[in-house]
């Protein structure tokens, strides 16, 4: 029962989860931006039944290559940063999806968020990597009543925070920049795992604030990737012989509740942001899966404000970074794509597994369902 609750808590955190050759990423350099396009427009894409192939490699883990797409409204081209940005400025809420800890990943959201701001300094910074119990923390820290280490310990914040999300948090403060602390505590998502939907009747008080007001579980095209995604991740299918059919979609519709649970509060969180600050403009940061082709956050935010604008940049991590390619489907995940090199293996033997689980129990514990 442990290894499945950690492996359900890894899928919710994963889901969902720059090539210097092409692009110069030096902000010393007069004539960057020229070199920049100039490397950008002599890459070239190829077709190959439902692959493109990029002509330049991605040479390392701070490397990435930058595809616009439109969600499939323009032929695959690749471009450089100063077009993402001068594009995504004109966005209401800009979504950019990431890798947990891939360095270009979280390079490529800063560049984003700065070059936004420079072009329309009332924007805010969304973030799924803390929790809105911790709302005030992050606003002290902002104002500067506590350290880091403050922020780190009673934010809890991400493992990674200092390598992966310090320089966004950092730029927001130094420019005075909101930082909305959007998602639902973990244990929360625990309790709507094992109970459903109905766990929100339970909550009273100040936790009730915690998550969104109405989780959005009805059938669509989310839902159906979701339960692929388990089906198809080991750990994460509900096949147990020795249960009945209905408690097997049961348990599997508790489990697509729990990361709805993430999404209706993220898109809430925004939501409210928004409407107390009409005008001002929002990026928010989540895995991949999260905000992947305009669903997941995306749909739920567009329930609370319908006409917004909204675009995605969806992170690719390519199997060859030498011959980098991405399939056709990618296309419609979002306006831009973001290639970038490939991750190691976490684990190779399942023994491995077994003591990563043991050694990370308290980790685990403190996301059960407390409620």
């Amino acid at each position: 029962m442990l290894k499945l609750k950690f492996l359900m808590l890894g899928a919710a955190i994963l889901s969902l989860s720059a090539c210097h050759t092409m692009i110069n990423v030096s902000t010393e350099a007069n004539d960057s931006t020229v070199k920049t396009n100039q490397a950008a427009t002599s890459i070239s894409l190829s077709e190959d039944g439902n692959t493109y192939s990029v002509s330049s490699p991605i040479n390392s883990f701070s490397d990435f290559i930058l595809i616009e797409t439109q969600l499939g409204g323009v032929a695959p081209r690749v471009v450089d940063m100063d077009t993402v940005v001068a594009d995504l400025a004109g966005y209401d809420a800009i979504f950019v999806g990431e890798a947990h800890g891939h360095a270009a990943s979280h390079y490529v959201q800063s560049k984003i968020f700065s070059g936004l701001h420079a072009k329309y300094s009332d924007i805010a910074l969304s973030m799924e990597q803390f929790e809105r119990s911790q709302q005030v923390v992050v606003d002290d820290y902002l104002a500067g009543k506590i350290g880091e280490e403050t922020l780190i310990h009673d934010g809890k914040a991400w493992d990674h925070y200092r390598s992966s999300y310090r320089p966004l948090v950092e730029f927001a403060k130094n420019n005075g920049l909101p930082v909305i602390a959007a998602e639902v505590p973990g244990n929360m998502v625990s309790c709507v795992g094992e109970r459903g939907p109905d766990f929100l009747n339970e909550l009273e008080g100040e936790p009730r604030t915690w998550i969104a007001q109405k989780l959005h579980t009805g059938d669509g095209a989310y839902k159906d990737k979701f339960y692929s995604f388990m089906d198809a991740a080991a750990g994460h299918s509900v096949d147990d012989p020795n249960e009945s059919a209905e408690d097997k979609e049961r348990k599997k519709f508790y489990r697509y509740a729990a990361q709805v649970s993430r999404d209706d509060t993220m898109a809430e969180s925004i939501a409210l942001h928004m409407k107390a600050n009409p005008g001002r403009k929002v990026m928010h940061i989540d895995g991949s899966f999260h905000s992947a082709g305009l669903l997941g956050t995306v749909e739920r935010l567009q329930i609370h404000i319908p006409d917004i604008k909204a675009a995605n940049v969806h992170p690719i991590i390519v199997d060859d970074p030498k011959n980098p390619s991405f399939d056709v489907k990618d296309v419609s995940e979002g306006q831009y794509l973001l290639l970038i090199y490939p991750t190691p293996k976490r684990f190779v033997q399942m023994k491995n597994i077994s003591a990563f689980i043991a050694r990370t129990k308290g980790k685990i514990d403190e996301n059960r369902c407390a409620y």
